[in-house]
Protein backbone atom coordinates (compact mmCIF):
# COMPACT_ATOMS: atom_id res chain seq x y z
CA UNK A 1 0.00 0.00 0.00
CA UNK A 2 1.42 3.39 -1.01
CA UNK A 3 2.22 6.07 1.55
CA UNK A 4 -0.05 8.92 0.40
CA UNK A 5 0.47 12.53 1.35
CA UNK A 6 -2.78 13.60 -0.32
CA UNK A 7 -5.97 11.81 -1.25
CA UNK A 8 -9.35 13.01 -2.49
CA UNK A 9 -12.55 11.02 -2.32
CA UNK A 10 -15.52 11.68 -4.62
CA UNK A 11 -14.45 15.33 -4.92
CA UNK A 12 -16.99 17.43 -6.82
CA UNK A 13 -17.36 21.09 -7.69
CA UNK A 14 -20.31 22.69 -9.43
CA UNK A 15 -20.90 26.28 -10.48
CA UNK A 16 -24.67 26.56 -10.65
CA UNK A 17 -25.81 23.73 -12.91
CA UNK A 18 -22.37 23.30 -14.47
CA UNK A 19 -20.29 20.45 -13.02
CA UNK A 20 -16.65 21.49 -13.20
CA UNK A 21 -15.25 18.30 -11.65
CA UNK A 22 -17.07 15.14 -10.67
CA UNK A 23 -16.04 12.37 -8.27
CA UNK A 24 -12.29 13.06 -8.46
CA UNK A 25 -10.28 10.48 -6.52
CA UNK A 26 -6.61 11.51 -6.48
CA UNK A 27 -3.97 9.39 -4.74
CA UNK A 28 -0.65 11.26 -4.46
CA UNK A 29 2.28 9.22 -3.06
CA UNK A 30 4.68 10.97 -0.72
CA UNK A 31 8.01 12.28 -2.14
CA UNK A 32 7.04 11.94 -5.79
CA UNK A 33 6.23 14.28 -8.66
CA UNK A 34 2.58 13.72 -9.55
CA UNK A 35 1.48 15.02 -12.94
CA UNK A 36 -2.13 16.20 -13.15
CA UNK A 37 -2.78 16.23 -16.88
CA UNK A 38 -5.69 17.26 -19.02
CA UNK A 39 -6.82 19.50 -21.88
CA UNK A 40 -7.48 23.17 -21.21
CA UNK A 41 -10.80 23.52 -19.38
CA UNK A 42 -10.76 19.91 -18.16
CA UNK A 43 -10.98 20.82 -14.46
CA UNK A 44 -7.32 20.77 -13.40
CA UNK A 45 -7.19 24.29 -11.97
CA UNK A 46 -10.55 23.88 -10.25
CA UNK A 47 -9.24 20.73 -8.56
CA UNK A 48 -6.04 22.45 -7.44
CA UNK A 49 -7.95 25.42 -6.08
CA UNK A 50 -10.00 23.06 -3.91
CA UNK A 51 -6.80 21.43 -2.62
CA UNK A 52 -5.49 24.85 -1.57
CA UNK A 53 -8.68 26.26 -0.06
CA UNK A 54 -9.30 28.78 -2.84
CA UNK A 55 -12.54 26.99 -3.70
CA UNK A 56 -14.86 25.04 -1.43
CA UNK A 57 -15.85 21.58 -2.72
CA UNK A 58 -19.53 21.05 -3.47
CA UNK A 59 -19.14 17.54 -2.06
CA UNK A 60 -16.51 14.90 -1.34
CA UNK A 61 -13.47 15.04 0.91
CA UNK A 62 -9.74 15.82 0.90
CA UNK A 63 -7.24 14.03 3.13
CA UNK A 64 -3.79 15.48 3.77
CA UNK A 65 -1.06 13.46 5.48
CA UNK A 66 -3.55 10.94 6.87
CA UNK A 67 -6.24 13.31 8.20
CA UNK A 68 -9.12 15.38 6.87
CA UNK A 69 -7.81 18.56 5.21
CA UNK A 70 -8.02 21.69 7.36
CA UNK A 71 -7.01 25.27 6.60
CA UNK A 72 -4.12 24.96 9.07
CA UNK A 73 -2.61 22.41 6.66
CA UNK A 74 -1.81 25.31 4.34
CA UNK A 75 1.27 25.90 6.51
CA UNK A 76 2.62 22.64 5.02
CA UNK A 77 1.56 23.38 1.44
CA UNK A 78 3.33 25.67 -1.05
CA UNK A 79 1.32 26.95 -4.00
CA UNK A 80 1.98 28.58 -7.37
CA UNK A 81 -1.27 28.86 -9.31
CA UNK A 82 -1.44 31.08 -12.39
CA UNK A 83 0.96 34.08 -12.25
CA UNK A 84 3.62 34.40 -9.52
CA UNK A 85 2.43 36.84 -6.80
CA UNK A 86 5.27 39.34 -7.19
CA UNK A 87 5.82 42.97 -6.28
CA UNK A 88 7.47 43.99 -9.53
CA UNK A 89 9.07 47.14 -8.07
CA UNK A 90 10.94 45.04 -5.47
CA UNK A 91 14.02 42.84 -5.83
CA UNK A 92 13.87 39.07 -5.36
CA UNK A 93 15.22 39.42 -1.83
CA UNK A 94 12.74 42.18 -0.98
CA UNK A 95 9.83 40.11 -2.32
CA UNK A 96 10.88 37.25 -0.10
CA UNK A 97 11.46 39.47 2.92
CA UNK A 98 7.87 40.74 2.72
CA UNK A 99 6.68 37.12 2.94
CA UNK A 100 9.02 36.14 5.78
CA UNK A 101 7.66 39.05 7.83
CA UNK A 102 4.06 38.05 7.04
CA UNK A 103 4.72 34.40 7.93
CA UNK A 104 6.93 35.09 10.93
CA UNK A 105 9.87 33.22 9.40
CA UNK A 106 13.57 33.91 10.02
CA UNK A 107 15.29 36.10 7.42
CA UNK A 108 17.89 33.36 6.93
CA UNK A 109 15.25 31.43 5.00
CA UNK A 110 15.57 33.97 2.17
CA UNK A 111 19.10 32.92 1.27
CA UNK A 112 18.13 29.24 1.45
CA UNK A 113 15.30 29.50 -1.07
CA UNK A 114 17.23 31.87 -3.37
CA UNK A 115 19.96 29.25 -3.53
CA UNK A 116 17.43 26.49 -4.22
CA UNK A 117 15.95 28.30 -7.23
CA UNK A 118 19.31 29.73 -8.42
CA UNK A 119 18.46 33.41 -7.98
CA UNK A 120 21.25 34.42 -5.63
CA UNK A 121 22.92 36.68 -8.21
CA UNK A 122 20.00 38.98 -9.06
CA UNK A 123 21.16 41.73 -6.68
CA UNK A 124 19.22 45.00 -7.04
CA UNK A 125 17.42 43.97 -10.20
CA UNK A 126 13.68 44.46 -9.75
CA UNK A 127 11.31 41.56 -10.33
CA UNK A 128 9.55 43.51 -13.09
CA UNK A 129 12.79 43.28 -15.10
CA UNK A 130 13.08 39.49 -14.70
CA UNK A 131 12.59 37.07 -17.55
CA UNK A 132 9.50 34.87 -17.41
CA UNK A 133 11.62 31.95 -16.21
CA UNK A 134 13.15 34.00 -13.41
CA UNK A 135 9.68 35.17 -12.33
CA UNK A 136 8.48 31.57 -12.20
CA UNK A 137 11.48 30.54 -10.11
CA UNK A 138 10.90 33.46 -7.73
CA UNK A 139 7.27 32.38 -7.44
CA UNK A 140 8.46 28.90 -6.51
CA UNK A 141 10.91 30.41 -3.98
CA UNK A 142 7.98 32.20 -2.33
CA UNK A 143 6.04 28.92 -2.25
CA UNK A 144 9.03 27.18 -0.62
CA UNK A 145 9.52 29.69 2.20
CA UNK A 146 7.37 27.83 4.74
CA UNK A 147 9.20 24.49 4.27
CA UNK A 148 6.20 22.84 2.56
CA UNK A 149 5.78 19.08 2.41
CA UNK A 150 3.53 19.47 -0.63
CA UNK A 151 4.20 21.89 -3.50
CA UNK A 152 1.40 22.57 -5.99
CA UNK A 153 2.39 24.06 -9.37
CA UNK A 154 -0.25 24.94 -11.97
CA UNK A 155 1.13 25.12 -15.54
CA UNK A 156 4.54 26.44 -14.36
CA UNK A 157 6.20 26.25 -17.81
CA UNK A 158 3.64 28.47 -19.57
CA UNK A 159 5.43 31.18 -21.54
CA UNK A 160 8.93 29.88 -20.85
CA UNK A 161 11.64 29.51 -23.48
CA UNK A 162 13.46 26.14 -23.84
CA UNK A 163 16.23 27.14 -21.42
CA UNK A 164 13.72 28.26 -18.80
CA UNK A 165 11.79 25.01 -19.21
CA UNK A 166 14.94 22.93 -18.76
CA UNK A 167 15.94 24.85 -15.63
CA UNK A 168 12.48 24.50 -14.13
CA UNK A 169 12.36 20.80 -15.01
CA UNK A 170 15.63 20.15 -13.16
CA UNK A 171 14.42 22.17 -10.17
CA UNK A 172 11.14 20.24 -9.91
CA UNK A 173 12.93 16.88 -10.17
CA UNK A 174 15.14 17.85 -7.22
CA UNK A 175 12.29 18.33 -4.77
CA UNK A 176 11.32 14.73 -3.81
CA UNK A 177 14.87 14.10 -2.52
CA UNK A 178 14.33 17.10 -0.22
CA UNK A 179 11.15 15.60 1.23
CA UNK A 180 8.83 17.72 -0.93
CA UNK A 181 6.02 16.09 -2.90
CA UNK A 182 5.03 17.98 -6.07
CA UNK A 183 1.69 18.11 -7.85
CA UNK A 184 2.40 19.47 -11.32
CA UNK A 185 -0.53 20.48 -13.50
CA UNK A 186 -0.01 20.74 -17.25
CA UNK A 187 -1.39 20.04 -20.69
CA UNK A 188 2.08 19.79 -22.29
CA UNK A 189 2.81 16.06 -22.30
CA UNK A 190 6.36 16.27 -23.62
CA UNK A 191 7.41 18.36 -20.62
CA UNK A 192 5.52 16.42 -17.98
CA UNK A 193 6.65 12.92 -18.89
CA UNK A 194 10.28 13.88 -18.27
CA UNK A 195 9.73 14.81 -14.62
CA UNK A 196 6.74 12.94 -13.18
CA UNK A 197 6.54 9.59 -11.38
CA UNK A 198 2.74 9.24 -11.29
CA UNK A 199 0.02 10.76 -13.41
CA UNK A 200 -3.67 11.49 -13.24
CA UNK A 201 -5.51 12.46 -16.43
CA UNK A 202 -8.59 14.66 -16.13
CA UNK A 203 -10.96 15.21 -19.04
CA UNK A 204 -14.47 16.58 -18.93
CA UNK A 205 -14.16 17.04 -15.18
CA UNK A 206 -13.57 13.31 -14.66
CA UNK A 207 -10.38 11.53 -13.58
CA UNK A 208 -10.13 9.11 -16.49
CA UNK A 209 -6.78 7.53 -15.56
CA UNK A 210 -4.40 7.35 -12.63
CA UNK A 211 -1.21 5.34 -12.29
CA UNK A 212 2.49 5.17 -13.08
CA UNK A 213 3.86 7.57 -15.66
CA UNK A 214 6.22 4.89 -16.91
CA UNK A 215 3.86 2.12 -17.92
CA UNK A 216 3.94 0.20 -21.16
CA UNK A 217 1.42 2.44 -22.92
CA UNK A 218 2.59 5.59 -24.70
CA UNK A 219 1.55 8.66 -22.69
CA UNK A 220 0.29 10.63 -25.68
CA UNK A 221 -1.88 7.71 -26.83
CA UNK A 222 -3.25 7.23 -23.32
CA UNK A 223 -3.95 10.96 -22.96
CA UNK A 224 -5.85 11.12 -26.26
CA UNK A 225 -7.90 8.06 -25.37
CA UNK A 226 -8.93 9.49 -22.01
CA UNK A 227 -9.62 12.93 -23.49
CA UNK A 228 -11.82 11.44 -26.21
CA UNK A 229 -13.72 9.21 -23.81
CA UNK A 230 -14.63 12.01 -21.42
CA UNK A 231 -14.91 15.03 -23.69
CA UNK A 232 -17.73 17.38 -22.73
CA UNK A 233 -19.97 19.14 -25.23
CA UNK A 234 -18.40 22.43 -26.24
CA UNK A 235 -14.82 21.42 -25.39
Amino acid sequence: MKDLILETRSLCKSFGKQKAVENIGLSVPRNTVYGLLGPNGAGKSTTLKMLTGLLKPTSGSIRFDGHEWHRRDLSDIGVLIESPPLYENLTARENLRVRTIMLGLPESRIDEVLLTVDLTGTGKKRAGQFSMGMKQRLGIAIALLNHPRLLILDEPTNGLDPIGIQQLRELIRSFPAQGITVILSSHVLSEVEQVVDEIGIIAGGVLGYQGSAHGEQDLETLFMQVAAAHRRAGE
